[in-house]
């Protein structure tokens, strides 16, 4: 099994103040570490904090990747999800297997070898289910947080996915956490790090540039 990993990022205004209203929004949504975004698998916001334009503001986001699989309960008309059914953890190379039992309750089976390198889940239902990938901390009795989203998996159908922490940044504020994102964010990237390559506390400035109207975020040693 891989070593579980966490990495927690710090996000600051220097104490002079942002000078402007942002909320910053932070998902897991690199298209070319995750291939099929917005067609068959859909990235789902994980935080959204609002800086006013004075004072110092900061926000604080824990990543463990410690990952499993999700039958997730999305609330009607917000495309939120709200709570998990169930869940299974896995490692690369997992498979496991979503079934529901006669009395509606949904089960994740024991693990078993997959393809080496990728998170699989079959859909053993009788129907058409939703199943996500999320992270958790190691012992932890919270549910996951979900991070990626997959709808109308079939019968007998599956999930096979490679997850790398690429986590990106926008100033945004169209979404709210655990939103499933089902296309591409309108405005531009600002930030983008794989958090598997950074330190296991780090942190960050963001900044805003009056003139141009940009906003940008670097590390504070820089």
């Amino acid at each position: 099994m891989s070593a579980v990993f966490s990495r927690t990022l710090t996000f600051k205004t220097k104490a002079e103040g942002l000078g402007a209203d942002a909320t910053l929004m932070l998902t897991f949504n690199d298209p070319d570490v995750t291939p099929g975004l917005y067609h068959d698998k859909f990235p789902v916001c994980w935080k959204v904090t609002s800086f006013a334009a004075e004072g110092p503001y900061s926000m604080k986001a824990t990543y463990q990747s410690h990952l499993a699989f999700v039958k997730p309960q999305v609330e009607d008309g917000s495309n939120t999800i709200v709570d998990a059914s169930t869940y299974k953890s896995v490692n690369l190379g997992d498979e496991t297997k979503l079934t529901k039992d006669t009395k509606g309750v949904y089960h994740f089976s024991n693990v078993t070898p997959g393809d080496a390198g990728f998170l699989e889940a079959v859909n053993g239902c009788p129907l058409v289910e939703d199943i996500a990938i999320g992270f958790s901390k190691p012992g932890s009795d919270e549910d996951p947080t979900c991070v990626l989203y997959f709808g109308s998996v079939g019968h007998n159908g599956f999930v096979k996915a490679q997850f790398t922490p690429h986590l990106r940044a926008y100033i945004t504020d169209q979404y709210q956490e655990t939103q499933i994102i089902r296309g591409e964010v309108d405005t531009p990237m600002i930030w983008q790090r794989d958090l598997g390559q950074l330190a296991q506390s780090t942190t960050w400035f963001l900044t805003y540039n009056g003139a141009t109207g940009e906003f940008a975020i670097t590390d504070t040693d820089t």
